[in-house]
C-alpha cells in the first residue's frame, strides 16, 4: 500500500494526474465547504487574538485545491494580509497554484492556526489482518500485479494490542484494519500546533460499529474498482476516528459532518419561492448552493463523514 500510493510511480507522487479524477470529495463537491472552513479559520483566528501571522496547513494537500478556494475565499476578509498557507504533499507543486501557498513535504514547525487534514487518513498505509478457521489473526497478502489475496502469517504484538482495545472480538472469516498507523500518523501532525486546532475529516466508523468485513477499497475514473495496489488507483481504507482521537493527547470532538456544516451555516435548506417571483436570478443561485449543501451535508453520503476536532490552548465552543 505504502509503495503503491507513494512509491515514485504511486497513485498519489505521480504527476500525471490528480486524485480529482479518480474520486470525489467534499473539496471538490463544493466552495461551500471552503466556505464553511474559513469560516472556523475566523473563530480560530478570534480565538487567538488576531495575530500577526495565522497559519493554515493542509495535510494531504492533493493538488492544493482547498488551499486554493480559501486563497480566494479570504481575499475578501480582513484575514486577506495576514494568512499563511502551506500545503503538505508529496507530490510535486501544481504549476497553477497561487504563489503565496507554500508547498512542502513535511509539516511545519509550532503552528499557530489552523492544521487539516480532509482525507488523508484513510490513506496512511495500514495492514489488513482476517481471523482463520482457528480463531488466528493473520495477515491479508495481495499479489501486488493482480490483487489477489492469501493468508500469511501472525501479526506482532503492537496488533495485537490495539486490535485488543480497538478492535475486539473478530470472529472467524471477519477483517480488521490495524488503524495504528493513522494513530501516530495524525498524533505527530498534531503535535506540531503550538496553538490553535487541528481538524481531520475523513470517512470513519467508531468502536461499536465496525465493519465485520472491513472497508478497504479502490477508486479510478470516479468508479470503486478492486485495490489492487499496483499504483493505478487509490487504495483507501476507513479510518479508527475514536482510536485516533485518543492518540493525540488533547481535548476533542467527534462529530458527523452534517453535524460540523450545519453549525458553520451551511444547511441545504431551499429558498423561498418569494425570491424567485423577486429575483430569478438570485433564486436560480440560491437554489444551486442549496443543491450542493444538500450533497455535503447527505447522511448518505458525504455528510456522513466524521470531524474530528482538537482544541490547543483555545476555546471554540459556540463557534461549532
Amino acid at each position: 500500500m505504502q509503495h503503491a500510493l507513494y512509491g515514485p510511480e504511486g497513485f498519489f507522487t505521480s504527476a500525471n494526474d490528480g486524485p480529482a479524477d479518480h474520486f470525489r470529495t467534499s473539496v471538490h463537491a463544493s466552495p461551500l465547504f471552503a466556505g464553511a472552513l474559513l469560516r472556523l479559520i475566523e473563530a480560530v483566528d478570534a480565538a487567538l487574538g488576531r495575530p500577526r501571522t495565522l497559519q493554515v496547513v493542509d495535510v494531504g494537500a492533493g493538488r492544493g485545491e482547498l488551499l486554493a478556494a480559501l486563497h480566494d475565499e479570504a481575499a475578501r476578509t480582513r484575514l486577506a494580509d495576514r494568512l499563511r498557507l502551506t500545503a503538505v504533499e508529496k507530490a510535486p507543486r501544481p504549476a497553477r497554484l497561487p504563489a503565496e501557498i507554500d508547498w512542502q513535504r513535511t509539516v511545519p514547525e509550532d503552528v499557530v492556526g489552523v492544521l487539516l487534514a480532509t482525507e488523508w487518513l484513510d490513506n496512511v498505509p495500514l495492514d489488513v489482518a482476517e481471523v482463520d478457521p482457528a480463531g488466528r489473526i493473520r495477515r491479508v497478502l495481495v499479489d501486488p500485479a493482480d490483487g489477489s489475496e492469501s493468508l500469511g502469517g501472525g501479526i506482532d504484538a503492537a496488533d495485537r494490542l490495539w486490535l485488543a482495545r480497538w478492535w475486539p472480538g473478530a470472529a472467524a472469516g471477519e477483517r480488521v484494519e490495524v488503524g495504528w498507523p493513522r494513530d501516530v500518523a495524525w498524533a505527530d501532525a498534531v503535535s506540531s500546533v503550538r496553538r490553535g486546532c487541528a481538524l481531520t475529516v475523513d470517512y470513519g466508523h467508531l468502536r461499536d460499529a465496525r465493519p465485520p468485513l472491513g472497508t478497504l477499497t479502490g477508486f479510478r475514473g470516479g468508479r470503486q474498482v478492486p485495490p489492487v495496489p499496483d499504483g493505478s488507483c487509490d487504495v483507501t481504507a476507513h479510518v479508527a476516528v475514536d482510536a485516533v482521537a485518543v492518540s493525540v493527547g488533547q481535548p476533542y470532538r467527534i462529530i458527523t459532518q452534517r453535524e460540523a456544516l450545519k453549525a458553520l451555516g451551511v444547511d441545504g435548506a431551499r429558498p423561498s419561492l418569494d425570491l424567485a417571483r423577486s429575483d430569478p436570478a438570485g433564486y436560480l443561485r440560491a437554489l444551486s448552493a442549496a443543491g450542493a449543501a444538500a450533497e455535503l451535508t447527505d447522511a448518505g453520503g458525504l455528510g456522513a463523514h466524521w470531524w474530528l476536532l482538537h482544541e490547543v490552548g483555545i476555546d471554540l465552543r459556540g463557534s461549532i
